[in-house]
């Protein structure tokens, strides 16, 4: 017997039965996105956010970074870099000081969180960058960011290597001695050519895996602390 829940998603309509399957009443929809309503509704994460008021899951696994390495301190300057929806600068805003988040997509406001429309890379974002951060050099630059994927795995790792390879030409510009980066990766991990170059300039290179992280999905994250400019 199905027992309808209410719930809008996309504009469809989803029902569950008493053992809480998920059932999408909509024939448009391809068969992937209906997985990803699936695995969204059921997802407690989600609802765990919902609950704590989080914008999004993704800050439970800056969460679990930081209680794992404790890079977040209220005295911190960080940099978000592809924020929205918010999650990751939600959590760095409540736990450090200034926030500077940036990412082509609009972001509602945050307290403690100056958002700045643009891609990082642009000259005229590191311009309006370079204004609100009045000096000062960020002590963490944070990116959650991931390339769109084409389903390739050889063809996704080589974009998300390059992503984290602008990260990091970033962060060599901006980032304050003895400062930490954190970058999402696919498994796999880092390149050895870029992990050699990341090792000149971090003291210490970790990978990890947050418990939040889906087990089916193939992202962990690179977290590089004590940087030295060289």
């Amino acid at each position: 017997m199905k027992q309808n829940i209410h719930i809008m998603a996309r504009g469809d309509v989803v029902s569950a039965d008493m053992s809480n399957r998920i059932f999408i009443k909509n024939k448009r929809l391809k068969e992937s996105s209906k997985k990803w309503l699936r695995r969204h509704l059921t997802d407690p994460y989600v609802a765990r956010a919902k609950e704590e008021g989080y914008r999004s899951r993704a800050a439970y696994k800056l969460l679990e970074i930081n209680e794992k390495f404790n890079i977040l301190g209220k005295n911190n300057l960080v940099i978000d870099l592809g924020a929205a929806p918010g999650g990751w600068s939600q959590v760095a805003s409540i736990m450090c000081g200034k926030v500077i988040a940036v990412d082509l997509l609009d972001m509602d406001p945050i307290d403690n969180v100056t958002f700045i429309r643009g891609n990082f890379l642009d000259g005229s974002t590191i311009i309006h960058l370079q204004d609100k951060l009045e000096g000062k050099a960020p002590t963490i630059i944070l990116s959650d960011m991931a390339p769109s994927t084409c389903g390739i795995r050889k063809v996704d790792h080589i974009r998300i290597m390059n992503l984290i390879e602008e990260v990091f030409e970033f962060a060599k510009t901006f980032l304050a001695e003895d400062g930490t980066m954190v970058a999402k990766v696919f498994q796999g991990g880092t390149e050895p050519p870029l992990l050699r170059e990341l090792q000149k300039h971090f003291s210490k290179i970790h990978h990890f895996k947050p418990r939040s992280s889906r087990k089916e999905s193939s992202e962990m994250y690179l977290v590089a602390v004590g940087f030295q400019r060289k």
